[in-house]
């Protein structure tokens, strides 16, 4: 006796899988905050390496502000609730926005 198979997949039955909204991250120029600083965070709370935080400091400071990446809602607010934590810390103004992709 062969296995029968009762519910075999097509695709009206294949469950859809939604992939996560992402969000980006947003860092925002500003007089006081130092580049260093900048590069820094980056570096430490974005996991960047030292050219593309440098690259992106740039970005920044010319453009006004500048894209760092790409995440899930949950860890993209963690993140910048990180960079904001850091910036008091250190008695920088710098901030940072979180908005949809």
């Amino acid at each position: 006796m062969g296995v029968k198979i009762l519910n075999k997949p097509t695709e009206k039955n294949t469950p859809k899988f939604k992939e996560p909204q992402e969000f980006v991250v947003i860092l925002l120029n500003d007089d006081y905050t130092t580049m260093e600083f900048v590069v820094e965070i980056l570096m430490t709370v974005f996991h960047k390496n030292i050219k593309d935080a440098n690259l992106i400091m740039l970005d920044i400071h010319k453009k006004g502000k500048g894209v760092v990446g790409k995440y899930p809602w949950d860890i993209a607010v963690t993140m910048a609730e990180q960079v904001h934590a850091a910036a008091r810390e250190n008695d920088f103004p710098l901030r940072c926005l979180v908005e949809s992709a």
